[in-house]
């Protein structure tokens, strides 16, 4: 599957959405979009906020899941939501 590109090859820039389309019955929508920020989050931390999601919002039980310690998986979340405060802010900028 292709991964969808979050930044400009060009200039470094957020790139923004500006067609959808249905596959099934070739609805076209076209507009300027920003990403949400949990969608500009890399694919690792995708990953794991889902994880995170999947087991409930429990961090012991994601550290069983991924076979960490409590305060690594801690740790971990920590970052991600530092990382999502600085794409909200850039959202408001």
């Amino acid at each position: 599957m292709k991964k969808l590109p979050k930044l400009c090859p060009s200039c470094g820039r957020i790139l923004h959405v500006q067609n959808m389309h249905c596959p099934g019955c070739a609805t076209e929508i076209q507009g300027d979009y920003v990403l949400p920020p949990f969608m500009r989050l890399d694919e690792e931390d995708q990953a794991f906020i889902l994880d995170f999601v999947m087991c409930g919002g429990s961090l012991k039980a994601l550290a069983q899941k991924m076979n960490l310690s409590y305060p690594s998986v801690r740790n971990r979340l920590d970052d991600v939501i530092k990382e999502l405060e600085r794409l909200i802010q850039a959202n408001q900028n």
